[in-house]
């Protein structure tokens, strides 16, 4: 997790996937994470961390979906992005409390229990399946440490249908899910991980299917998807290069046209850190079947 091989977001992209991501977000989540944090209602501010922050669209859902007042501490390697999380990001939790903001640059591979102490809340959203397995046990390890529950979203989870269908679907998929697990990185098994980590460190872990649902109204949102989908997924097998040009362009017809509907599945994950004096607890998982 290193600011070399941490992938570089576009603001633009940010944007553009934001309102799909604020309605994928699972708020099956919610009500455990409220229920655990009303636990340390005494402390005066949560103080909560949100890990590659982007434009800070996890806070701007988040923070006025929970009481009382917070401060938010967004890291993020780019100083842009950490510029513009901040001047966006909301003022007033669920019941009127203040949220503040203060912006944190760096390497979000070092971070340990130490950088973490104090925190109510860890959080981010499409961050674990850029991970490797060791990133994820060292933030495993770190928010254990730090005791505090850990909020996880929009990771992918390997499985996209687009409708209607077409024969070359399945070759697209499966070079875009390879090259998502390219050097060592997660890619679509990084909730499975994750989990895994965070129960070996005494979690109680919850995970809740999150997809995106783009139908005619997200029309924008698809085609940059496309875009990129069947980018990677040359890049990663340059052989589907003679037919990507032709599958690309049709697709992207249908979608202009209001006729091509997309799901693409990620997950969302929560751990609750084990309370003192209890013994190892187990991994829950939640729906993370089809979409109607």
């Amino acid at each position: 997790m290193t600011t070399t091989d941490t992938p570089q977001y576009a603001p633009e992209w940010l944007e553009l996937r934001e309102g799909a991501d604020a309605a994928a977000r699972a708020p099956e989540l919610l009500e455990p994470l409220r229920a655990r944090l009303a636990e340390t209602a005494g402390r005066s501010v949560r103080v909560i961390h949100d890990l590659g922050c982007g434009t800070g669209s996890l806070g701007r859902w988040l923070a006025p979906r929970l009481d009382g007042p917070q401060e938010w501490v967004l890291h993020d390697h780019d100083p842009g992005l950490l510029e513009l999380a901040a001047e966006r990001a909301p003022r007033a939790a669920a019941d009127g409390s203040p949220v503040t903001v203060r912006t944190r640059r760096g390497d979000l591979g070092s971070l340990t229990a130490d950088d973490l102490a104090g925190a109510s809340l860890v959080t981010a959203s499409a961050l674990l399946d850029v991970l490797t397995t060791e990133e994820v046990e060292g933030l495993a390890a770190a928010c254990a440490g730090a005791g505090c529950p850990v909020l996880l979203a929009l990771s992918v989870a390997g499985r996209v249908e687009l409708t209607p269908a077409d024969p070359l679907d399945a070759d697209f998929a499966d070079a875009f899910n390879a090259h998502q697990r390219r050097s060592g990185l997660l890619g679509p098994d990084a909730v499975e991980v994750a989990s895994e980590a965070f129960a070996r460190h005494g979690a109680t872990v919850r995970t809740h299917a999150s997809p995106w649902v783009l139908g005619g109204g997200e029309s924008a949102l698809a085609a940059e998807w496309l875009r990129g989908w069947v980018g990677a997924a040359v890049e990663h097998r340059p052989e589907l290069e003679p037919r990507a040009e032709t599958y690309l362009r049709r697709r992207l017809a249908e979608c202009a046209a209001g006729e091509l509907r997309v799901v693409v599945h990620h997950d969302d994950l929560l751990a609750l850190p084990r309370p003192v004096g209890h013994g190892p607890t187990p991994v829950s998982h939640g729906p993370t079947g089809g979409v109607s």
